[in-house]
């Protein structure tokens, strides 16, 4: 059975890696006409809250996301693609990203192969890796 491809998630977080992914997913939008979400996963571990000192870097991080996103917006609409931003808190990007996925039922799900993560797998980024294994809809892996 051929499935239509109407929702795109695409999960970023600010490398230049995953604005490839968002290219790819610009270009198989225009072919599909289809919309693109754009998922930033914050990490619980990252001080967004707590003591003071925390603040200044707190607002930084949240302005540079909010960048990031308006940026990949604009991308978007360059060439005639809708684009919806979420940014949500996690605990396991990868669970996250998957989680959110399903539930809000996306066609497909591209993905870069390598962001910020911490881990550097030989050929997959650490999360690209687990997104892959761990997902029931379709995954594409942008080099």
């Amino acid at each position: 059975m051929k499935r239509k491809i109407t929702r795109i998630l695409v999960p970023l977080d600010g490398s230049k890696n995953s604005l490839k992914g968002l290219e790819t997913a610009i270009n198989l939008a225009r072919q599909c006409n289809a919309t693109i979400t754009g998922l930033f996963v914050i990490p619980f571990y990252l001080p967004l809250s707590g003591p003071r000192v925390f603040g200044p870097y707190r607002a930084e991080l949240l302005k540079q996301i909010y960048k990031f996103m308006e940026d990949a917006k604009t991308r978007s609409a360059k060439n005639g693609i809708v684009f919806y931003e979420k940014i949500i808190k996690g605990d396991v990007i990868s669970t996250d990203i998957v989680n959110f996925a399903q539930k809000k039922k996306f066609d497909l799900l591209v993905i870069s192969s390598r962001g910020f993560g911490p881990i550097k797998d030989l050929f997959l980024g650490g999360v690209s890796n687990a997104v892959v294994h761990k997902s029931k809809i379709p995954v594409l892996v942008v080099k």
